[in-house]
């Protein structure tokens, strides 16, 4: 695997783990939603995500989280645009941007975003020729279901091998469209459309997915996952436990932990790569 990743003007190096930090620019969003909807408050917080040592930020304006209300692709624009524009004028950091909209992505590609990160796969219709034509990294999140039905019973007769499966399908799929393997990231999508045990399971077994050869990157932070283990823990209360999510992640093979809690989870993290090359 190379661990040397091209995003636009930027080169990602994950020869040790790399945080990602969080910036919603959402209403709805389940931990900040509203909080970074205006422009300001916005940059204030990518400037203290950067500072508390964010490689990359991952902008999103699309809530994702279950029976979250989609967003039309003109309201995505209207809302990222701006912060993107001022996030690359102001800060020396790779812009991520978490979407399933093939403008939107075009549009992100043409302003200097350095990654894609997508939780449908690119399986909107277009996405996956538009990203082709963006030249960028794109991560590929599992997800079963849609935000607003996923968390309705999901089932699997085996969740590791079935998302494998899944990977198999959407690497093949970008190939064909004329995406190099080698731009490829994947993530098993905790909590999208997984219950609590297959969350644990995915997080016990995240080295199975090593096969792929291909980058890891994870998002726990502050997941129904973590509330569900400390009994219905608010999601201001989740930040031991995901941090222990993200180093458990790391000793088992991710590269780029999504947080939005940054220095804490970097020290974390720190800790279980020192393990890894003891």
């Amino acid at each position: 695997m190379d661990l040397h990743l091209t995003c636009g003007d930027k080169v990602l190096d994950l020869s040790s783990p790399v945080i990602m930090g969080v910036l919603n620019i959402t209403p709805d969003s389940f931990s900040d939603g509203g909080r970074f909807l205006q422009l300001d408050a916005a940059l204030n917080h990518a400037e203290l995500l950067v500072a508390e040592g964010a490689a990359i930020l991952d902008i999103g304006a699309e809530s994702t989280r279950p029976n979250a209300t989609p967003v039309t692709e003109q309201q995505e624009l209207d809302r990222l645009l701006p912060v993107i524009e001022a996030v690359k004028q102001r800060f020396d950091t790779i812009i991520s941007i978490d979407t399933s909209s093939p403008a939107v992505m075009l549009a992100a590609a043409s302003r200097g975003v350095g990654l894609l990160n997508d939780v449908r796969a690119l399986q909107r219709e277009g996405a996956l020729q538009a990203a082709a034509q963006t030249q960028l990294p794109i991560c590929l999140m599992h997800m079963q279901g849609q935000p607003t039905t996923m968390q309705q019973q999901p089932r699997y007769e085996d969740v590791i091998d079935e998302i494998s499966a899944f990977f198999e399908q959407r690497i093949e799929a970008c190939m064909a469209q004329g995406i190099a393997r080698q731009r490829l990231l994947l993530d098993v999508g905790f909590g999208f459309g997984k219950t609590l045990n297959h969350n644990l399971q995915l997080l016990a077994h995240l080295s199975d997915f090593k096969v792929f050869d291909l980058p890891l990157l994870v998002g726990m932070s502050r997941k129904s996952m973590l509330g569900a283990i400390l009994q219905g823990a608010p999601v201001d209360q989740r930040l031991y436990a995901g941090l222990s999510a993200a180093a458990i992640a790391v000793l088992n093979g991710a590269h780029i932990v999504r947080t939005h809690d940054v220095k804490a989870t970097k020290e974390a993290v720190a800790v279980a790569h020192a393990l890894l090359n003891s």
